[in-house]
């Protein structure tokens, strides 16, 4: 362990590392300071551009921009009043009410302070329990670890969007996705349709680039044409020095609440497709649950700004625990993150920590240096993304047009990738707009390669008997958990089938839609 760690110590501690990872959170959080980005996009976009770099510092590079996403989307959500992404919804609560009442560097500090310290408790819980789940899995079995993918495309498709069915639906059209190519047991080429450039399958860019960058581009041009589109001024500030600075009071109240975030995300972050929208909900009922002042939630509460923020940042970490420890991705920005370790040639799993544990250790020095980055950013940049977030969209846009051309092109396919890249980009901006399911659609085709393998394998052991998993309590546990999903959220999936009836449909709050983050 010590030479893995002088190694990765090594190699994260150089001038150019340390630059990537600053260059990764600032951008990051521009982008989530951004109405209408996020941190998904952001990292869609980067993910060609990191080929050139080591593994360690690659992805270190893009954590950096998912936590900085996480953190910059609170700056419209308090300025504007308009979430960065659904998982900020809960700081337009109090935090734009601060900004009304010329509080609003007040709040984007408790915001910055507290995304902070929520990530900093999750990235220890990470150092912590990454390995000791890791030495569990490693004795897991083929047929284990198919029960285990299999509950977890069933639970995510559960637990995401509006519709079970959609994002069940959702899910196996990402499975299919991931079967053209050679097909590993004949060596023989599958659904390739006669198209050479489809024998190593789909280009992982291609689609992420698509379906995550480019439909939201197209889903924001639509908007623009049809005058969606408001440009905002900067807001007021009162110009009296305690409304800008967290006071002793304000400080103790604080504190508590940025604990009592932390704990929920990180909880929340281990469970794959919860997502960070459904921690910032628990984390501020919880918190104004026990205030004294429940009356003031709502109307410029700061303890209700670091509630949501702490819990929102927290998931960020956290939910790559079962990403290092069993090589499953519970949300987009973590599924994309794990196609980054498979470009760079790293498994993620169980195995991940014998066969590269320096590079996990370097990660782990990249993450803290993230955090510390954050910091610094968020600190001293506050005016300055104040001022971005009042950018037009007709400069936005069309430079990250070009940069998703870019980086499709980069992956190796040549134009060919940049074609399927805008084909993607149609299928993702009709998913957006039918309301199915990204999580599902992206997990099911990054975990694709891998189901299909340990069911191969689980089929050649059992002699595909299914008596076998008499002997194997574990499988049977996740598949009654699979079959307890399916049958749980099927009513739920009826049930929103019936609510889509224009008839019956009740009125929803428009600011509330699913986590993709």
């Amino acid at each position: 362990m010590t030479e893995h760690l002088a190694t990765a110590a090594g190699e994260i501690f150089t001038p150019i590392v340390i630059a990537y990872i600053v260059l990764g959170v600032l951008l990051g959080y521009v982008v989530g300071a951004l109405p209408g980005m996020n941190r998904v996009t952001a990292i869609a976009i980067a993910l060609p551009f990191t080929f050139t770099m080591s593994p360690a510092a690659a992805i270190s590079f893009l954590i950096g921009i998912n936590k900085g996403g996480a953190a910059g989307s609170a700056v419209s959500a308090i300025l504007l009043n308009i979430p960065g992404e659904p998982s900020s919804v809960v700081t337009t609560y109090d935090g734009y009410p601060m900004t009304q009442q010329g509080k609003a560097q007040k709040a984007l500090k408790v915001a910055i302070l507290a995304s902070v310290a929520g990530d900093v408790i999750a990235t220890i819980v990470l150092i912590l329990l990454a390995q000791t789940i890791a030495r569990f899995a490693v004795g897991l079995g083929p047929i284990e670890l198919a029960s285990i993918l299999i509950f977890s495309i069933t639970f995510i498709a559960a637990v995401s969007g509006a519709s079970f069915f959609k994002a069940l639906i959702a899910g196996f059209a990402g499975l299919l996705l991931s079967a053209p190519g050679i097909d590993m047991e004949t060596g023989l080429p599958r659904l390739t349709f006669g198209m050479v450039q489809l024998y190593d399958g789909i280009p992982l860019l291609a689609v992420a680039i698509g379906t995550l960058a480019l439909s939201e581009i197209l889903v924001q041009i639509d908007e623009g044409w049809r005058g969606q589109h408001q440009y905002p001024r900067p807001p007021a500030t009162s110009g009296a020095a305690e409304d800008s600075r967290i006071t002793g009071p304000e400080a103790r109240r604080i504190v508590p609440a940025i604990l009592r975030g932390s704990f929920i995300g990180t909880g929340i972050g281990l469970l794959p497709g919860l997502g960070a929208t459904l921690a910032s909900f628990m984390a501020y009922t919880w918190v104004r649950g026990r205030s004294k002042t429940p009356e003031a939630f709502g109307k410029g509460a700061p303890e209700g700004v670091a509630a949501s923020e702490a819990a929102d940042n927290s998931t960020v970490p956290a939910s790559l625990i079962p990403v290092f420890a069993i090589g499953v991705p519970g949300s987009l920005s973590t599924a994309l993150l794990m196609g980054a370790f498979m470009l760079h040639g790293l498994t993620p799993g169980p195995f991940l920590f014998s066969q590269s544990g320096d590079v996990v250790y370097s990660i782990y020095f990249g993450m803290v240096l993230a955090s510390a980055g954050l910091l610094l950013v968020g600190l001293f940049g506050q005016r300055i993304f104040s001022l971005i977030i009042q950018v037009r969209f007709t400069v936005v846009l069309p430079v990250i047009v070009f940069l998703c051309i870019i980086g499709a092109y980069m992956e190796g396919g040549g134009m060919f990738s940049v074609y399927l890249m805008f084909i993607f980009g149609l299928v993702g901006y009709f998913m957006k707009k039918l309301d199915f399911s990204f999580v599902t659609f992206v997990v099911g085709y990054v975990l694709g390669p891998m189901m299909e393998l340990t069911l191969r394998q689980s089929l050649i052991i059992s002699d595909s008997n299914p008596a076998v998993l008499l002997n194997r309590p574990i499988a049977i546990a996740f598949l009654l958990l699979a079959v307890i999903s399916v049958w749980r959220f099927v009513v739920v999936g009826v049930r929103s089938m019936e609510l889509d009836r224009p008839d019956i449909a009740p009125p929803q709050d428009p600011r509330r839609k699913g986590d993709n983050s």
